[in-house]
């Protein structure tokens, strides 16, 4: 785990239904200066950047940043990172995120992460949460293989620019499930990006996950999660986007996630990040501002 001591509390534009699915896609996603003033507006420290161009062009980025006081947590990106004849034009791609990153800059010492996922498949994204006991749904040894070649193309990309990736497990992709993140700790040398409301979706325990894993989680994404909903969409084989329908993401302390246990542990112990999310559809009159504000004094009422 990240050590020392500088600590941000961030928050991301898809806790206000601002991200891949639905910018530019659903009606009544808030635009991006209305997010950056509602994050900053809540007490905030840091935004992470949803969709490249959402919080605005790189210079408009950097200026709206400085202006509110945020630092650029990270940027989440997706690689299809088992087909090799595609990666050189998603580098590329990565290559356009890091740019962006380089006309922010860090703040207080601390760079946003390129936050890597997997692309997924059709399959994965029809039977979310049923890899952590069914594992035919994962890869096999040369799968793997042929994976972890491309996590570390990509690591290599983000290093050669001065950034030291994250990888985020992912519901609906190949890297969902406890095992698979296992697995991805010892076939690769990135370093994790814990998303607890993800884990609980792909069967997993978050506090047994920062006691086996903190070596090498450098990134936190906090979220809490119901799990009968998610229970429900497994049990009935309900695709990937039931999660959102169905709001299986809530306010911290709402759902099932024990926010103390996973946060007792890193008090002084982990420099870097923490990005709170609460992964929702864009609604209008929703709650999501109002969601926002309170988790961020739920976490300042905890000392952070």
């Amino acid at each position: 785990m990240t050590t020392g001591r500088e600590l941000v509390v961030a928050n991301a534009p898809v806790s206000y239904g601002a991200f891949e699915l639905t910018v530019g896609i659903m009606p009544d996603v808030p635009d991006g200066d209305t997010v950056l003033d509602e994050v900053a507006g809540a007490g905030y420290a840091g935004i992470d950047l949803g969709p490249v161009g959402y919080l605005g062009s790189a210079d408009d980025l950097a200026a709206g940043l400085a202006r509110r006081g945020l630092a650029l947590a990270g940027g989440f990106f997706e690689l299809p990172f088992s087909d090799h004849a595609r990666m050189p034009g998603a580098l590329t791609g990565l290559g356009s995120l890091l740019d962006v990153f380089d006309s922010v800059g860090a703040k207080n010492g601390l760079k946003p992460r390129p936050t890597l996922a997997d692309s997924g498949s059709d399959l994965r994204r029809s039977r979310p949460g049923q890899a952590a006991h069914d594992r035919s749904l994962g890869l096999d040894a040369e799968g793997w293989r042929r994976f972890a070649e491309g996590v570390e193309m990509a690591i290599t990309v983000c290093g050669e620019r001065g950034y030291m990736p994250t990888f985020h497990h992912e519901t609906g992709t190949l890297v969902e499930a406890p095992w698979e993140i296992e697995r991805l700790l010892e076939e690769t040398s990135v370093g994790l990006c814990l998303d607890t409301g993800h884990l609980l979706v792909g069967g997993g325990d978050p506090v047994r996950a920062i006691r086996d894993w903190r070596e090498r989680i450098n990134h936190l994404h906090l979220k809490d999660a119901r799990r009968s909903v998610v229970e429900a969409i497994v049990r009935e084989s309900a695709p990937v986007s039931e999660i959102w329908r169905r709001k299986a993401f809530c306010r911290l302390g709402a759902g099932d996630l024990d926010v103390d246990a996973v946060l007792d542990p890193i008090r002084g112990s982990y420099s870097g990040f923490i990005v709170v999310e609460q992964d929702v559809l864009p609604e209008r009159n929703g709650t999501a501002a109002a969601d926002q504000r309170a988790n961020r004094e739920y976490l300042a009422a905890r000392g952070f």
